[in-house]
Parts: C-alpha cells; sequence; structure tokens
C-alpha cells in the first residue's frame, strides 16, 4: 500500500522542527529575493524529489533522454555525488565514474551522444554547458536531482514522490526522511507519482490526487517500473528474461537508497523465496571486505544460481577488483524503465516537447527581433523575459 515503506523515528521529532526552521527560512530568503534565482535563456528541466533518496530520478531523467535525443541536443548535468573530482566535468566516453559519479556514468554509458556533466554549482554548469565550444550546441538542459538547488529557476520543475514514501505521510529530517517542508511541493510544474503498483485501481488514483492537495495549474501524473532484461555485466552470455530465472537462486546485490520494492518484484519471480540479499547505503563504494562476502556468499550458494545487481550497482563494480570468476561469469544489471498509468505518456510527452521547441534559442532570438521591431515602430516595447511552462 502507499506509504508502506516510511518509518518515522518519533524521538527525533524536536530536531526536524529545528531543521525545518533552517530551511523555512532559507526558502523564505528566496521568495524574498534576497538570494536570488537566476533564469537562463535555454529550456531546463529539473527532475528531484523533496526526500532523500530513491524516489526514481536516474529512470526519469533517462525517459526524457530517450524522449528528447533524436529531436534536439540534449545535456545532463548532475552534482555527481561522492565523485572524486572537483568543480565542472564534462565527461566523455572515458571518463572514470570515480571522476562523475555512478549516476552520471551510466548515464553517459547508455547515451554517449548526450552531454553529460557534473558541477556543484548548477549556475556556473549551465553557463559552461551553453558557451563551451563541446556543448554549446545544447538545445536543452536536464537538472538531475536539483529541486532543492533554488538558485537556478527551471522552465519546467518536475518533483518526484514515491508511492511507497508518500511526503503526505512523512517527516522532515532527522525523524523522517524529508529534506523540506511540504508545502515544498507546490514550487513544482508537474508531479510524478513513483513506482505505483501496476494493479492501481480508478478509487486508488482519487483518493492519492485528493491526498496530494495540489494546485489548479499542477499536473499529477502516475508512473510505474517496467524491467528490461538482465544484462551480463564482465561475459559474453546472452541476455536473460525475469521469466528464465524462476526457480533459481538469486543473490540481490544493492547500493540504493530503497531496495525493498526490488526485494519484493523479484521474490514473485523465483517463485521459491530463494532470494539472498546483500544491502548496502546508497551510492556505496565497495571494500575489499566487502568483495569477499560476496564471494563466500556466492560460492554457498546452490546451483541453478544468479547474481542480479542494479545499473547505478554496476557503475561501481565494472571497476573493482576481487570478484571471483563464478560471479563475473553469473554477475546480470537489471535495467529499468518508467511508464506512465492512465494512457497519460502521449500527454507528458507533449507537453515536454512543446514547452522545449517554444523555449528553444532560435525561438528566444526569434521573440526578441520582433519585441526590437516592435519597440522600432512603436517607440516603446516590452522587457523580454524567459518564458516558462507555467505561461504556456
Amino acid at each position: 500500500m502507499e506509504g508502506d515503506h516510511i518509518k518515522i523515528n518519533k524521538w527525533l521529532l524536536p530536531l526536524s522542527w529545528l531543521y525545518g526552521l533552517i530551511v523555512g527560512i532559507r526558502n523564505e530568503l528566496f521568495e524574498l529575493k534576497i538570494l536570488k534565482t537566476r533564469r537562463f535563456n535555454i529550456p531546463v528541466i529539473s527532475i528531484g524529489n523533496i526526500t532523500v533518496g530513491g524516489s526514481g530520478k536516474t529512470p526519469h531523467v533517462e525517459y526524457l533522454i530517450r524522449l528528447l535525443k533524436d529531436k534536439m541536443n540534449v545535456a545532463v548535468l548532475s552534482r555527481g555525488y561522492k565523485r572524486k573530482s572537483h568543480g565542472y566535468v564534462l565527461a566523455t566516453t572515458d571518463t572514470p565514474m570515480q571522476d562523475i559519479g555512478d549516476e552520471p556514468y551510466q548515464m553517459k554509458t547508455k547515451y554517449p551522444k548526450v552531454h553529460v556533466a557534473v558541477d556543484k554549482n548548477r549556475c556556473e554548469g549551465i553557463s559552461r554547458l551553453t558557451t563551451d565550444k563541446e556543448t554549446c550546441d545544447t538545445d536543452v538542459i536536464l537538472l538531475d536531482d536539483a529541486f532543492q538547488h533554488r538558485y537556478v529557476q527551471p522552465g519546467i520543475n518536475i518533483l518526484l514522490v514515491d508511492y511507497h514514501r508518500l511526503i503526505i505521510y512523512d517527516k522532515l529530517l532527522p525523524a523522517g526522511r524529508l529534506r523540506e517542508p511540504l508545502s515544498g511541493k507546490h514550487r513544482a510544474d508537474i508531479v510524478i507519482i513513483t513506482k505505483c503498483p501496476k494493479d492501481l485501481n480508478p478509487i486508488d488514483y482519487r483518493v492519492l490526487s485528493k491526498a496530494m492537495d495540489l494546485y489548479p495549474f499542477q499536473q499529477l501524473y502516475f508512473t510505474t517500473l517496467e524491467y528490461c532484461e538482465l544484462e551480463p555485466i564482465f561475459s559474453n552470455k546472452k541476455n536473460l528474461l525475469l521469466t528464465d530465472i524462476r526457480g533459481w537462486n538469486i543473490l540481490l546485490l544493492t547500493g540504493i537508497a530503497t531496495p525493498q520494492h526490488l526485494k519484493e518484484d523479484l521474490n514473485e519471480y523465483t517463485g521459491n523465496n530463494a532470494l539472498t540479499t546483500l544491502s548496502y547505503p546508497d551510492h556505496h563504494a565497495f571494500t575489499k571486505k566487502d568483495i569477499r562476502l560476496i564471494n563466500e556468499t556466492f560460492e554457498r550458494m546452490s546451483t541453478p544460481k544468479i547474481i542480479i545487481t542494479t545499473e547505478k550497482d554496476k557503475a561501481r563494480l565494472i571497476g573493482i577488483e576481487g570478484l571471483s570468476a563464478e560471479i563475473k561469469e553469473n554477475i546480470y544489471s537489471l535495467p529499468i524503465k518508467v511508464r506512465f498509468m492512465l494512457d497519460k505518456e502521449k500527454t507528458f510527452n507533449d507537453k515536454i516537447i512543446s514547452y522545449v521547441r517554444k523555449n528553444s534559442r532560435n525561438s528566444i532570438l526569434a521573440k526578441k527581433e520582433d519585441d526590437n521591431k516592435s519597440k522600432n515602430r512603436h517607440h516603446s516595447g516590452n522587457r523580454s523575459r524567459t518564458i516558462s511552462f507555467r505561461d504556456n
């Protein structure tokens, strides 16, 4: 059911109140224009959340990449969490994972023609992407995990909400996992409830829609996860369907924020509850001790057996030394994609594409030329501005 993965540490609620006060002051400084927000003359789409950890940001960013990449030049700008480098880094196909972080590395590997860059300072990152010779052809920028980065004003602000950790039931850090008060959701243009069960009925949609209490201008969508074929990481074996491994013993290896949903789904596919799990914290850097445990655990398991991990963990495992030959022969990553529910995929796609096309740099230049002609004709004119999604 919705919110079933929420755990509130009630004894930490006083600290949550203090945290909320600090975050509230920061947000108010932005509302009063004391802290400045910057707009850019290029379509910018932000994808983020107001909770700590996995709400499905990377699959949704990848969905937007697939939607846009054949129509225009796409760039992804991320913070590059836990990377070893500093400042602005533009990824190439040879850039090591440690320099950009596991999620940007995953996206660059899957979509090599897309510009992928990392910079903690998103304003600086956008400026570099739009002016540097290698990336000045960029038509649209996807900001990964930037909902709290208010120094940039995106044209579309997409807020992701995990069905299993609905923000309406959660509490602020450290008692819960909210990064900011629930009122922060009203900055979103689009809200997507992610990881929904495939069997939601019409009453569930209505209840969730009412409970989210959104403004009329905000659009609500629901998505669910679709599992793709298992892909070997090291061997040259063929891809496997999840239905092919029914009855096998599975070692699920994860270093993600919320592995519960994946565990439950894989248990359904195995059919015999033969699922062994090794779970580590999100973005975990595997140590020699971890590798020994992984090797020993898999060696003890009965055949037929397989080890399954996520694409994000794959990015961190590729360069790891010490994995046994048996594991390298039998370890697979499980790609996931998102699917829009209620037949809303076309509606969502059309809104995104329409926004990007109307706000392309060519359109903005044309608009400025028209404004200048009008100004010369009437000796007056309106100040130019960047058109946002809400304006449309």
